[in-house]
């Protein structure tokens, strides 16, 4: 049984709304960020921009203490408003390519995720969730939205779409090529029906987040163990941006290496041919057409590598990803690559188009060898998740991007 709840959010005024909420930090190049700052003084990404505030002078701690001070002085200048009562919001993007989303920003709860009603698909570092928890008790916001998919509900749909047609569009903007809307449902009729309807739902599944949900779980566990009788709990909630799985978008996630580890072109094929089947596709851009078919661009030539012995019979779904398949049997033992999370050897690369960039940087020497992967299915994700088991790194690249700053939770 699935609990969100309304929350009064702090968002941008009208005259700060087109160009506060942000990208990931990290997608910014320094051009952009440099330009994004000068252009844009009053943005989410001001705020956290921590290069910027202190030059690497003070401490971790004093430096989150800066965001913090930047964000309460937009709320004092009125960049920044709350609204008055609690309530759920319907966030709508549509795209220059045709996608919608269209879901209902609420906050989960940290029991949820501790049970597992909220379930996982991919490992947590712990370095990095107790980075952000410390960040999030000394700012006490979040901004970046967990995104939570469920399976596709005919009475929340119904919930969400009445509620819309009554609601008052409250904002309305573009940005990047996307179109964005919110709608405030702040009535008790409809804020009931909605919760109700989540609570007939048995699991919720973390499609992107799951160090913003770990970091909130132990920031929680945290308080409540200071707190002997708490009269403030909103720290056991997080921010959730909820969609139907029909509109996750997951796009192929693949690879490019820089070297051969010391191996010839030709010795590296002989190496792989004894775990793949090695097909030559020619010079033309090849993209696998089904599971369980790896795309290779190596030596101006595509390939199409199976393996010898296939995984129909493999009664794990991990095993059956095409992530596992290439890192298990040709990654690691025959590159040499184990940690595909910090190795400097392995960049990936995202997209409609993305065999074409492999075929260019592989062309242009900047890379050795690049494959080409089958995009991960819905239904896989939750069967690892309904697991308990964790996918390689790097297995999913997922839409929607969430930006930052839409709507602040405050806790």
């Amino acid at each position: 049984m699935a609990k969100i709840n309304p929350f009064r959010a702090v968002r941008p005024s009208k005259t700060n709304l087109q160009n506060f909420s942000s990208k990931s930090y990290k997608t910014y190049s320094q051009i952009e960020l440099v330009a994004n700052l000068k252009n844009n003084p009053n943005s989410f990404l001001s705020i956290i921009n921590l290069k910027k505030n202190t030059k690497f002078a003070l401490d971790i701690a004093k430096r989150y203490e800066l965001v913090k001070q930047k964000y309460e002085n937009f709320k004092a200048t009125k960049v920044l408003i709350k609204d008055a009562t609690p309530a759920f919001y319907i966030y709508e993007t549509l795209q220059e390519n045709g996608l919608r989303f269209c879901g209902i920003l609420a906050t989960a709860h940290v029991d949820d995720y501790e049970t597992n009603v909220i379930k996982k698909h991919e490992a947590t570092i712990s370095k990095r969730e107790n980075k952000f928890k410390t960040y999030l008790k000394t700012v006490r916001f979040n901004a970046a939205p967990v995104l939570l998919t469920y399976p596709d509900d005919e009475t929340v749909e119904y919930g969400i779409q009445k509620a819309k047609l009554n609601a008052v569009e409250i904002n309305s903007w573009n940005s990047e090529n996307e179109t964005h809307k919110i709608w405030r449902i702040e009535t008790q009729k409809e804020v009931s029906f909605i919760q109700k309807a989540f609570e007939n739902i048995p699991s919720l599944y973390i499609a992107d987040g799951h160090h913003r949900s770990a970091s909130s779980a132990l920031l929680a566990k945290e308080l409540n163990s200071e707190q002997k009788t708490p009269t403030n709990t909103s720290y056991n909630h997080f921010l959730t941006y909820l969609i139907p799985e029909s509109q996750l978008k997951i796009q192929d996630y693949n690879r490019v290496i820089k070297d051969l580890n010391g191996l010839s072109v030709d010795s590296f094929l002989e190496k792989i041919s004894h775990r793949f089947r090695v097909e030559k596709k020619g010079k033309d851009v090849y993209k696998s057409i089904e599971k369980n078919e790896i795309s290779m661009y190596l030596g101006g030539e595509f390939y199409c590598l199976s393996l010898r012995q296939p995984m129909e019979n493999s009664q794990s779904a991990i095993h059956q990803l095409d992530t596992y398949i290439l890192q298990t049997h040709l990654l690691e033992p025959i590159l040499g690559i184990t940690n595909v999370r910090t190795n400097k050897r392995i960049d990936y690369i995202h997209g409609s188009d993305s065999l074409e960039q492999i075929k260019t940087i592989v062309d242009d020497g900047d890379y050795a060898v690049g494959f080409g992967l089958f995009p991960v299915e819905t239904k896989e994700l939750k069967a690892i998740a309904d697991a308990g088991a964790m996918m390689p790194p790097k297995s999913t690249y997922i839409y929607p991007k969430l930006r930052s700053g839409i709507t602040i939770y405050e806790f």
